[in-house]
């Protein structure tokens, strides 16, 4: 069951790793050198998809992780 459980938290963390770095650059330390960090805008189409499934995949990963520790 552990091996399970630890094969299954490295599938999802590459899922996270690469849903994450597909998102949308620029809106963070870019704002700070001249980025429009003043305009507000919402979330449409394939960039809420990406950041809801973000939301998703952290918490499937927080569950496997507090399941792993539970199960040892």
């Amino acid at each position: 069951m552990q091996n399970m459980l630890n094969i299954v938290q490295v599938i999802v963390s590459i899922f996270l790793i690469i849903i994450i770095l597909l998102q949308q650059k620029g809106s963070g330390l870019g704002s700070t050198f001249g980025g429009d960090g003043a305009v507000y805008r919402t979330k449409r189409g394939a960039e809420k998809t990406i950041f809801r499934f973000t939301i998703i995949l952290s918490f499937i990963f927080l569950a496997t992780a507090l399941a792993g520790l539970f199960i040892n």
